[in-house]
């Protein structure tokens, strides 16, 4: 019963079962939970109202969207939807670039990301007059799909819906030096096909080791003709440029409003709050920065304290970092375009009906983009060319620029040669380039976003619970220009050493992998890790020193390292001796290419043993692990095994590669590899 009957029931003079005091008790009640509940709460309401606030939904945060892409594309009058699968911000830039020129040929599209979207809703998209699906698909490690595509490679797999009417088109972007070369554009496009969809352009495929913007630029021209031939478009548009993000500049907002290099939620590196992912990294503390070489070059040994974070890993797995542009290179490009960097900004899309409100998160300082969210080193592609083109005042210069910028043969050649293969980024082109003035805002809608590096950890939790290690070469080279170019990541990990006990942070967190040690600590393993390919394989052997001295049985052990020379560049040394000498390492070859005059590397060590590789993997199936150099070393890995198989285990060519791929998927032959 509630509170007002029983009140009532006291207001009659015949049935007096309460006293005044009840009554007053019971008023008193009755008056503090209406406070509660309603001046209170407008209180607190009033309190929030009066501080300015602003919605912030940066690039990087992902939900299920509450209406479908179909809706959308309905309600807003669009007949063209592009989806991306995209690791490192390529596949998404590419899809951007596609529907902005959508306009140009009598379509109108949106961007959207397969994680977001219900993708089964690809059944409907024939309701929709002249519909198209883009599909800008990037290959992630060993032919698997990218982290935001893995359910929509799922749902493909399936193959249960029939996409009859829809069409469709396919670019995907991939790296020749790896084995499933495209593997993810490859599937997409063949299974559309084979679920009722009609291809109205060939696949297209971008090679990332050589020249991916050549590749694209030259597929889009072929993808925009069929796309007016499918639909008889007879008329083009003007190649016009159009504005995605509206510039506002804020000169009121407290600081704590304000952005100054989280990923993703505001303060998130003030109040620290597990579980640490891509969206929201670890500030964790470096413990230790010591060099390994003893020569000219440089490589870090970086030890990241995760003590009380919740982080956990296995050996094997990868540290990821968040990196921080150089703030010389930052204020060399403020100066550049005569802009004050601590105007705080945002850059807000045009396009109402985008999941992504902004291009990176907002509001923010223009030296906190550039030195966090906008990569400034890479040389920039033809479409940036093309449109600060529009801002150059020399004739001479402006042409130039939209050569480059432009689909025909020469042009190709010429941003090939002046920009890709002359190591210029966009700072080098500003300097080159001196009348070309840009605004700094139509360039950070531009340039590409700065990625998250990653590292193959070289520590095991079984030795190291609280701290995750890994091993970086510092990159630095001089390009043709006469210019140093040093690693983003790299040049700033240097920077990050220990000061009398004040121990600098790194944003990070643990992406897992399936590069791990067999479950059975008695299988035996061959590690061919050459160079930094040794880290993954640093903790992998002290996974099994702690095994030892746990007095399990462990199984043959066997490294194969190689360096230039053995008194430069020998890292770890000291510890790899100390697990020969305790019986950890069961055998360990090395290789110092440089120590003779006929270099020597891993493989050729490896061809000299192929009655023990055969004894490890065919008679005790035992397992094999590839880190390092992918263009050459993993390749040629790859086909002394197949030798071994073929020549000790007696199979034919065909055999042995049947052999060599249920060995990948058992994950007997592994391989963490990058070019």
């Amino acid at each position: 019963m509630g509170v007002s009957d029983e009140l009532s029931k006291t207001e009659g003079p015949e049935e007096p079962f309460f006293s005044w005091i009840d009554v007053l008790i019971l008023l008193s009640v009755f008056g503090i939970a209406v406070y509660w509940l309603f001046f209170r709460k407008k209180k607190v309401s009033v309190d929030n109202n009066s501080i300015r606030t602003f919605s912030i939904e940066p690039a990087f945060t992902r939900s299920v969207s509450e209406t479908g892409f179909i809706s959308k594309l309905k309600s807003s009058g669009r007949n063209m939807v592009v989806f991306y699968g995209s690791q490192t911000g390529t596949a998404e830039e590419f899809a951007a670039r596609i529907a902005k020129e959508a306009g140009r040929y009598a379509m109108k599209a949106m961007v959207s990301d397969p994680e977001e979207c219900e993708m089964e809703e690809l059944t409907k998209c024939s309701e929709i007059d002249r519909s198209l699906a883009v599909f800008c698909m990037a290959t992630y490690g060993e032919g698997d799909p990218t982290d935001n595509a893995q359910e929509f490679y799922q749902w493909l797999q399936e193959g249960a819906a029939d996409l009859t009417g829809l069409r469709y088109a396919v670019f995907g972007l991939g790296n020749k030096t790896y084995e499933h070369y495209n593997a993810m554009g490859i599937f997409v496009d063949k299974k559309l096909e084979e679920m009722g969809a009609t291809r109205i352009c060939e696949l297209g495929m971008g090679d990332d080791d050589s020249n991916i913007e050549e590749d694209f630029i030259t597929w889009k021209d072929k993808f925009w003709a069929a796309v007016c031939e499918h639909f008889n478009i007879e008329k083009f548009g003007e190649d016009i440029s159009v504005r995605q993000y509206q510039l506002i500049v804020h000169t009121d907002l407290p600081e704590n409003k304000i952005f100054t290099g989280e990923v993703s939620r505001l303060n998130s590196f003030k109040t620290q709050k597990p579980p640490y992912d891509a969206k929201n990294p670890y500030l964790a503390p470096v413990k230790i920065n010591r060099e390994l070489y003893k020569g000219s070059r440089s490589c870090m040994h970086v030890e990241l304290n995760i003590a009380n974070s919740k982080i956990r890993y296995e050996a094997g797995d990868h540290v990821a970092v968040y990196p921080t542009n150089n703030p010389k290179l930052v204020e060399q490009l403020g100066k550049l375009l005569n802009i004050n960097l601590d105007t705080v900004i945002s850059l807000k899309n045009l396009d109402e009906d985008s999941s992504k409100k902004y291009p990176f998160p907002c509001p923010c300082s223009y030296r906190t983009a550039l030195l966090h969210y906008i990569d400034i080193t890479s040389p920039p592609r033809t479409h940036v060319l093309k449109e600060i083109a529009e801002y150059t005042t020399d004739e001479e210069e402006k042409q130039k620029l939209k050569l480059m910028g432009s689909s025909s043969e020469e042009g190709k050649n010429l941003y090939l040669e002046w920009v890709v293969l002359n190591c210029r980024s966009i700072i080098h082109i500003l300097e080159d380039f001196p009348t070309a003035k840009p605004p700094l805002d139509h360039l950070l809608e531009l340039l590409p976003k700065l990625q998250a590096r990653y590292y193959s950890i070289s520590s095991s939790p079984k030795m190291y619970p609280d701290s995750i290690h890994l091993t970086a070469v510092l990159v630095e080279y001089d390009t043709p220009t006469g210019r140093i170019n040093r690693g983003v990541a790299t040049s700033w990990l240097k920077t990050k050493t220990v000061d009398n006990g004040n121990c600098p942070t790194v944003p990070m967190y643990v992406r897992r992998s399936q590069f791990h040690l067999p479950s059975k600590p008695q299988t035996p393993v061959i590690m061919i890790g050459p160079g930094t390919g040794l880290a993954p394989f640093r903790g992998f052997i002290q996974e099994r020193h702690c095994q030892k001295k746990e007095a399990k049985p462990v199984g043959e052990t066997i490294l194969y390292f190689g360096c230039r020379k053995r008194a430069e560049d020998f890292m770890y040394e000291e510890e790899l001796e100390e697990y020969v000498e305790n019986g950890t390492l069961t055998k360990r070859y090395l290789a110092f290419s440089r120590d003779q005059l006929q270099k020597v590397y891993v493989t050729h060590l490896l061809r000299q043993n192929k009655e023990e590789v055969w004894d490890v993997i065919g008679e005790k199936n035992g397992h094999i692990y590839v880190c390092g150099d992918a263009r050459n070393m993993a390749r040629d890995v790859h086909n002394i095994i197949l030798e071994v198989i073929q020549e000790k285990g007696g199979k034919s060519r065909q055999e042995a590669e049947d052999y060599l791929k249920r060995m990948e998927s058992q994950r007997r032959y592994s391989a963490d590899v990058w070019s």
